[in-house]
Formats: structure tokens, sequence, C-alpha cells
């Protein structure tokens, strides 16, 4: 058991999520950086797929109530260490990446809503979000020994690859090298259904209304006012603005990190 003491600006249960479900109105969510996640849970041995707390920009504040092995990932990385009943584990706010995930040996269990313990912010299915109070149950989803892993520092300013499409026919010729050749602006309007950014506008070439299409996560849609729109884990399953790019999937983990104020580049995937 796990008492919450602080649950900081935003901490979530978070797996892999609710992939193909879309058709159902479903969004995938999961973790917002999947690479860190999958690393937390096997540095304490978790099995594939068991949850860990994702916290945003800094906490939580936790006591833990009997002995256990615990792990930080994200912006934050500490390898798996021993806790006994009654430590307290203070994860303060970091100065580089916007999440860090804790894994504890066994998961954080709670009842999985359509195969998945996840939060999802935009449709409300999953457990709540987590508060000061909350006592958290921890499972049985072990694998087996701990691995010693390690993760490298997060960049300053990551590149994204993209590929264009599949509405780059909607923008001015011109719209995919801008996006490329500039580095934009997290916003602070942003959260883990979508990353507002910052820049010098791209330009639609046509004015009539688009049907609404289905969405994925890393989509880049364009609003009329022309400032992209980076779509998260929990965004919604279709939409009716133009998408220019996808950021390919092997760099999500990376969007997953970006914080406001930062600066993010892209690149041709």
């Amino acid at each position: 058991m796990i008492e919450v003491l602080d649950s900081g600006p935003l901490t979530t249960v978070q797996d892999r999520g609710r992939p193909g479900l879309a058709h159902l109105g479903v969004p995938p969510s999961g973790a917002a950086d999947p690479r860190a996640y999958e690393l937390g849970s096997r540095l304490v041995g978790n099995r594939p797929g068991a949850a860990s707390l994702e916290s945003t920009l800094g906490g939580p504040k936790l006591r833990f109530l009997a002995d256990g092995v615990v792990a930080l990932t994200g912006a934050e990385h500490w390898p798996a260490f021993e806790v006994a009943p009654g430590d307290i584990l203070d994860v303060e706010p970091y100065a580089r990446g916007a999440r860090v995930y804790l894994s504890v040996r066994g998961g954080i269990d709670v009842e999985p809503v359509l195969g998945s313990r996840s939060t999802d912010l935009m449709s409300g299915l999953g457990p709540p979000v987590v508060r000061p109070g909350d006592v958290l149950r921890v499972g049985d989803e072990v694998a087996g020994a701990p691995e010693p892993l390690s993760a490298g520092p997060l960049p300053a300013e990551p590149a994204l690859r993209v590929v264009a499409g599949p509405r780059a026919d909607w923008f001015a010729p011109q719209a995919l090298a801008s996006l490329t050749s500039q580095a934009w602006r997290m916003s602070t309007s942003s959260n883990r259904i979508g990353i507002r950014l910052e820049g010098e506008p791209l330009e639609w070439a046509r004015s009539e209304e688009l049907r609404s299409e289905g969405l994925v996560t890393g989509a880049l849609q364009v609003p009329p006012n022309g400032q992209p729109i980076l779509l998260g884990p929990d965004h919604p399953t279709t939409g009716g603005y133009p998408v220019l790019a996808v950021v390919c999937s092997d760099d999500l983990w990376l969007m997953g990190q970006l914080r406001p104020g930062d600066r993010v580049r892209f690149a041709s995937g």
C-alpha cells in the first residue's frame, strides 16, 4: 500500500493504454513517454503492461506502508531501490523534462477499464486523477528479477522526425518547409490531449471545411490560425482540422517530455 501525501501538479495511473479502440471513440491514452514507462517497468521486474504513476512537472510525495522496490524514470532517473514501511519519497520539481514515471514492483493495482488501467483525461475512462489522501494498492504483476538498465539525458531542444500528410495538400507549398525550418515554442495551454505550438503560422491553401477524420497520437493538426496542435495520448479519435504531418512513433517519447516554454524542432523522417 502507498499513501499519497502530495500529488504534485498532475499525477495519473498509466500503462500501455487502449490502442485499437478508435472506432468506438476511445482515445489510446497510456504513458505520454512510452520509453520511460517501459524502462521503469523493466527496472523493477514487472510484467509488460503493469501500471505505473505518471507525474507532471513535479511530485508526487508518497509514504510507503510496506516493503517494496521502486524506480524513477523520465525527467528523473533513479534505478531500482528498496523502500521500507514508513519511508517517504518526495519527487521535487525538475529543471528539464515534463514527466517522471514511478514504477513499483508489482504495479499499481486499480480496476482495468477496456483492458487498461490508464487514466484518460479526455474521456474520463480509467481511474481518477491521483489526489492527496489516496491510498494506492500494489499489485502482483511481477515478471522476474529487476533489470540493471540506464537512460541517457534528455536533449535540450529535441528534433521530432515527421512524415508528411495525410492532408499536406491542404497547405501552401512552403508549409512543410516552414514547419521544419523553425523552432516552435510549447504553449502553456497544453496537456495530455494536445500540445499547442507557437511560431510562424503555417498557411492553408484551401478555405473549405474539412470533414472530420481519424487521428493518431503525434498528428500535427493545423487550425485556421496556422499554429499547430501536436496530439497527445488522450487526443480525440476524430477531428476536422487538416493534418500536415505526423511524428514518427520512435520519437513520441520526446514529445512526452516537452514542458511549457520548451523549444522543439521537426525534421523530415
